[in-house]
């Protein structure tokens, strides 16, 4: 059973935040710390800042010939079990990072010329240079060193489903970036079966890593080198019989450039402009190493039959405060499935000036592109969150519906919103009161109804998920106009 059906959530995966794990057995996926270092929510870049801050010092110790504090560092990493995630643990040695592990770790980072030389900068980079550490190490060693984080988020989604947490148990080592050192505490996390469970966002893993050696090999330094030796007329170019000349074949320069990470480091050290161009293209390019898709958590997933079933269950959810709750979890799934990975982190019921007010759902604004990302960067609206409020009313929302999110507007939480509600029987006068909100400076709403909420999974369904931002930016011109 999974996560989700353990604790009766009643979400599957396209409608969770965090990936639905099952404690029995592994879900290979990997979380990859160059992902994370290109996020620029709050919570990854706490992350990063701890990743970077750990392989620095480590990296300090090893280059200075503290070798007993590097040895130090690398052995308090240890099997990370408790996230559920990477390759199946119990198989033959080279798994996972702990014991004798740890020690093969700080060997091979010695011992590697890109560690001593400074061509070696991040975690992610050591499945480009260094021997013996692949996807599986890097995840591992990643975990260990963000766990207080990850404590931190399972928690908040538990609190977000309803999970009541019991008792207190050792958190493991996690790094404090403060003290420079390892610390251990008493938290209160989900166990299964006398297993402690941790929750990944979902927005942090790949099914590999985005840095891989034998990629930027074949794709990267291989094309250099065939450009190369074609320009300087190497005698691996190839003559046709008409006397066309022709680069040399990747097989044959895999013949005479032969694959190791030494290579591919030295070869890095002479020609830093590829690296960086490879770097780049993840770290620019849409699409390239990004967050996974819906269906890369499930190949059986069928994204139009989900849309339509999802559509289907809407109209059968009551109105009124008897199934309110049932509505906010729907909206809830309905809006991750909709709009991810654009709004992500979702809190529930987050509490704003001192637990005075509370907010039904905050998202963490995410966007890259899109209707969220030009509202925060073309309307300059301060949107680093987007509070939703639901609204399963049998009426249409009126002022004081409007003027309750309006209230949980600010200038550090944003100014952008969604206000979730049934049906409207006076849909332009509801567009008036989000425009007048709009023109008294007291923020933008987006409002949704059953109709909006349908038409979008219905567009889904039909493959034309791109089009709901064209929806959201005509609604979003009514308020501007």
């Amino acid at each position: 059973m999974r996560f989700s059906e353990i604790f009766s959530i009643g979400l599957g995966q396209p409608q969770l935040d965090f990936v639905d794990i099952k404690p029995d057995c592994d879900t290979p996926l990997f979380i990859d710390p160059f992902a994370i270092s290109l996020r620029g929510d709050a919570w990854s870049e706490i992350c990063h800042q701890h990743i970077t801050h750990f392989f620095q010092t480590a990296l300090d110790h090893i280059r200075a010939g503290r070798d007993q504090q590097a040895r130090q560092m690398l052995n308090g990493l240890s099997e990370p079990n408790a996230t559920c995630l990477g390759l199946s643990r119990g198989l033959p040695a080279g798994r996972g990072v702990g014991g004798r592990q740890a020690l093969d770790l700080y060997e091979s980072l010695a011992a590697s010329q890109a560690a001593k030389n400074g061509l070696l900068e991040e975690l992610a980079e050591c499945d480009l240079f260094v021997p013996g550490i692949a996807r599986d190490k890097i995840s591992d060693i990643t975990t260990n060193i963000i766990r207080r984080p990850l404590i931190e988020y399972t928690q908040q989604q538990c609190a977000l489903h309803g999970i009541i947490l019991k008792g207190d148990f050792p958190s493991g080592h996690f790094w404090d970036m403060e003290a420079g050192a390892w610390r251990e505490e008493y938290v209160r996390i989900p166990v299964v079966n006398h297993k402690k469970l941790i929750l990944v966002p979902k927005y942090s893993v790949r099914r590999s890593m985005a840095l891989q050696s034998q990629e930027f090999y074949s794709q990267h330094i291989l094309n250099f080198i065939q450009e190369e030796q074609f320009a300087r007329g190497s005698p691996l170019v190839r003559v046709l019989a008409s006397g066309e000349r022709r680069p040399p074949t990747k097989k044959t320069l895999k013949e005479h450039f032969l694959f190791s990470k030494e290579f591919v480091a030295s070869f890095s050290e002479a020609h830093p402009d590829v690296l960086k161009a490879y770097k780049r293209f993840y770290a620019e390019i849409e699409g390239a190493g990004g967050p996974l898709r819906h269906q890369d958590f499930d190949d059986g997933f069928d994204e139009a039959v989900f849309s339509k079933a999802l559509a289907a269950a809407l109209p059968n959810i009551p109105s009124g405060n008897a199934d309110a709750g049932k509505y906010h979890t729907f909206i809830m799934g309905a809006l991750e499935f909709i709009f991810w990975p654009n709004l992500i982190y979702p809190i529930k019921e987050h509490e704003v000036h001192e637990g005075r007010k509370r907010i039904d759902i905050t998202y963490t604004n995410a966007a890259k592109d899109g209707f969220f990302f030009r509202a925060h960067t073309d309307y300059d609206i301060a949107s680093r969150l987007i509070m939703v409020e639901c609204k399963n009313y049998s009426k249409d929302p009126a002022n004081p519906e409007f003027d309750q999110l309006a209230g949980r507007f600010g200038v550090n939480r944003g100014k952008l919103g969604m206000l979730l509600y049934r049906m409207v029987e006076d849909y332009d006068r509801l567009c008036t009161r989000c425009r007048d909100t709009a023109q008294d400076g007291r923020g933008f709403m987006i409002a949704l109804g059953d109709q909006q909420v349908i038409e979008f999974l219905n567009l889904i369904a039909d493959g034309q998920r791109k089009a709901i931002d064209a929806r959201l930016q005509a609604i979003f011109n009514r308020l501007i106009s």
